[in-house]
């Protein structure tokens, strides 16, 4: 093996940027953070950092994702390679980006103090750092294309939840109302959920049924996608 051939090219830094989503029962919102070094020291930036020799970008993503949450088995897909030459003032730094989905209520505050974390809404996101607003809106519109055939939004829900908090969660990440009545027959005809003998009543006096998904049926459509929306 020809050794100069390696070693006579540039070197550069790799690293990953983490778009963590995440929905409170109204507002689909996404956690940033207080850069903590220069440059653009104290400005809200996403979650990331570079890839170590010995593990992949997944492995890395993982990394961070899990520094910042605490959580294991988060949802978490690759979303794009930002390589613009100057996209990073302090050098030649090709980042990878990954979005993922969380349940806002499983997040420690603990760890949010720590990284000076906090959950903004999407229609008033700060200025963010070097390309990572770009990250963002790219993240967003990956997100409403994934979940229009696949069920990947109830990972950003609790473990039960109702069709009118289900419906909530769409119309955020869509920035749209939806049909109530094609909603919930379109989702009730795809055989994934099961209802629970449990009404939520603080939103109503009637209350709603509570519904968690069937983690078989779900995993299915999950892998294989199916018109979901």
């Amino acid at each position: 093996m020809d050794i100069d051939k390696y070693t006579s090219h540039d070197r550069v830094l790799v690293a990953v940027d983490c778009i963590i989503f995440g929905f409170d029962g109204s507002q689909l919102k996404a956690l940033l953070i207080k850069r903590g070094f220069e440059p653009e020291k104290g400005k809200w930036s996403l979650m990331g950092g570079f890839v170590n020799r010995d593990e992949s970008t997944d492995e890395a993503a993982i990394r961070v994702l899990h520094q910042l949450t605490g959580m294991h088995d988060i949802y978490m897909e690759q979303l794009y390679c930002f390589s613009d030459v100057n996209r990073d003032s302090e050098g030649r730094v090709i980042s990878i980006a990954y979005y993922a989905l969380i349940n806002i209520a499983d997040y420690s505050e603990q760890l949010q103090l720590e990284h000076e974390a906090r959950w903004f809404p999407l229609n008033s996101i700060p200025d963010l750092i070097f390309d990572h607003k770009d990250m963002l809106e790219k993240a967003k519109d990956r997100l409403q294309q994934k979940v229009a055939n696949h069920p990947i939004g109830f990972e950003l829900l609790p473990g039960k939840f109702t069709l009118p908090q289900l419906q909530n969660l769409y119309e955020a990440i869509y920035e749209s109302p939806l049909d109530k009545r094609n909603f919930t027959r379109k989702v009730l005809s795809l055989g994934i959920l099961n209802k629970l003998n449990e009404k939520e009543k603080e939103s109503s006096r009637k209350g709603a049924f509570y519904y968690v998904f069937d983690k078989a049926k779900y995993s299915k459509l999950h892998h294989e996608g199916v018109k979901f929306i």
